[in-house]
């Protein structure tokens, strides 16, 4: 059934209020004068800074790498010695310096494609942005949400070395503090952030893991 002439204006205002907030958003505008994709990247930035995720030479996985804003990030502060592995089911225009896989990652073609563009390089730190298609239904957002939590941290429990760092993007609420309890079983350190970035209505957090254990 076609929306009333008050529900469209309604949300009509809604996109209105959005784009505005968006187009006078200080974080967008700094992402524009400095050349980032996407104002996402001042999140990773802020988390690398605060909780010392960066050594040049690295080799890092960025799960759902598009647009590249993360990876624009990675590779402007690891240098050209470093190896990046970027995965997303979306295409991403080119990052130079970085590998990019477009494939689901949480199917097995996927897992193999990422694997080879790493060709058995260890892995010192894996990010993840994913997030879920949202369906507006708040339970619903957040099970999918972390279910790709979940994904994150089983493809980090596999392909980091011993000391390997972790950070995945998840919505608070329920099942967050049981993701947070299962993460703290495999890294020494556990913290749940919330980057000045992170717009204060959004749900958002990102878990910080630092020094993978591998258990024998």
């Amino acid at each position: 059934m076609a929306n009333s002439p008050r529900q469209r204006k309604k949300k009509n205002k809604v996109v209105r209020a959005w784009i505005e907030q968006h187009v006078n958003d200080p974080y967008v505008q700094q992402a524009q004068r400095l050349g980032y994709r996407s104002r996402a990247a001042f999140k990773l930035l802020e988390l690398a800074e605060r909780d010392r995720l960066f050594r040049p030479g690295m080799t890092v996985v960025d799960l759902g790498s598009a647009p590249g804003s993360w990876c624009q990030v990675l590779r402007e502060r690891l240098g050209p010695r470093s190896k990046i592995v970027a995965v997303d089911s979306l295409p991403m225009e080119r990052v130079a310096g970085v590998d990019f896989v477009q494939a689901d990652f949480r199917e097995e073609h996927g897992l193999a494609a990422v694997l080879a563009a790493l060709k058995n390089a260890p892995v010192d730190l894996v990010v993840s942005d994913l997030a879920p298609n949202l369906s507006g239904i708040d339970s619903v957002d957040q099970a999918r949400s972390i279910h790709l939590g979940e994904l994150a941290l089983e493809f980090a429990v596999r392909q980091l070395v011993p000391g390997g760092d972790f950070a995945v993007k998840l919505f608070q609420g329920t099942g967050l503090a049981e993701f947070q309890g299962g993460v703290q079983a495999h890294f020494a350190n556990v913290y749940v952030r919330k980057p000045k970035a992170s717009r204060d209505r959004s749900r958002e957090v990102f878990v910080v893991a630092k020094g993978f254990e591998r258990v024998a």
